[in-house]
């Protein structure tokens, strides 16, 4: 990873947005900072939200909203079937979260970010905002992984991968009831469990940057967040697998009537993000694991801090505003 200041240079047509896209992330992280530690999480949603469509809709794109957060706990968002930009650019798919980390933020909590992940047309899962059973694994251990599998059987894998014994894994597990025993199995194994309270992409896109005390993640969170450390993921040269969860008849009825023919198949990386053609970007709203968070300046500047992935390479960009 490197400091940038100015262009990426990209190949894909599609990653030729990703400077405007930082842009967008770093709008919206803006937006979402003076709502740190306010004890109101909507309103932080809300605001993120409004600068990032409004930034959006002055890109040169014709952007499409695949996947988007705000359905499960009916908080603003940015709308499945949303269409965004000027239409004179590329046909894009995105998948999106304005605040990812808003219950973080409303307690000044670290690991608040906005991101984005960004597709050529028709590549990126289309799918409600809904609970997603996921493991991710950076590029040593690409191949190595079965979401079908039993826990031990993947630790064993990908720690033969790694040239690792499974005592010497760290599995990264978002700290939930419904995870007790995948806690358990990791313990039981003699491995180290590192938990984390909110946003699952960033623990996901960890296991790809070297430095980083992370093998790999396992559990459910959202299947945005799921979509979008997928392309991070992929940008990076990791893996990641996904399933659905639909939580009741009507989640597995809208699974079906947005193409979904089998709601609970398991999806591969290449089946989430069918492109090349694609980006991740985040910008730290408070402080995490790879990002520092909005700060304001003496001179009264606000500094931002952002991580972007493009065609293989994880790029730390500051700018001042």
């Amino acid at each position: 990873m490197s400091e940038l200041k100015t262009n990426v240079v990209s190949e894909g047509r599609v990653q030729t947005l990703a400077m405007d896209f930082l842009s967008v992330a770093q709008q919206a992280a803006i937006a979402a900072y003076p709502w740190i530690g306010k004890g109101n999480k909507n309103e932080a949603d809300r605001a993120g939200t409004e600068a990032m469509r409004n930034r959006m809709n002055h890109i040169d794109m014709d952007g499409l909203i695949v996947i988007g957060e705000g359905e499960m706990d009916e908080a603003p968002m940015l709308f499945i079937d949303e269409e965004l930009g000027t239409k004179k650019g590329p046909s894009v798919d995105i998948a999106v979260d304005p605040v990812d980390g808003t219950t973080a933020i409303s307690k000044g909590k670290n690991n608040s970010i906005t991101v984005i992940a960004v597709s050529s047309r028709g590549s990126l899962l289309h799918a409600p905002d809904m609970y997603m059973k996921k493991i991710a694994v950076g590029p040593k251990a690409k191949g190595h992984i079965d979401i079908e599998a039993p826990l031990i059987d993947n630790m064993k894998s990908v720690a033969n991968a790694l040239g690792k014994d499974v005592k010497d894994l760290t599995v990264m597990i978002q700290e939930r009831p419904r995870h007790d025993d995948l806690v358990k199995q990791v313990f039981d194994a003699g491995a180290k469990v590192k938990l984390f309270t909110d946003v699952d992409v960033t623990p996901s896109i960890a296991t790809a940057i070297d430095g980083i005390d992370a093998d790999m993640l396992v559990g459910r969170g959202g299947a945005p967040e799921g979509v979008i450390a997928a392309t991070g993921l992929k940008c990076l040269g990791g893996d990641f697998q996904g399933k659905l969860a639909p939580q009741n008849q009507e989640e597995f009825d809208r699974c079906i009537s947005m193409g979904l023919s089998n709601p609970e198949k398991v999806l591969s990386l290449n089946e989430i993000v069918k492109s090349d053609d694609c980006f991740f970007v985040a910008t730290g709203i408070t402080d995490g694991l790879l990002m520092k968070g909005v700060r304001k300046k003496e001179s009264g500047l606000l500094s931002t801090h952002s991580f972007l992935t493009v065609g293989g390479k994880g790029l730390l960009i500051e700018a001042d505003f």
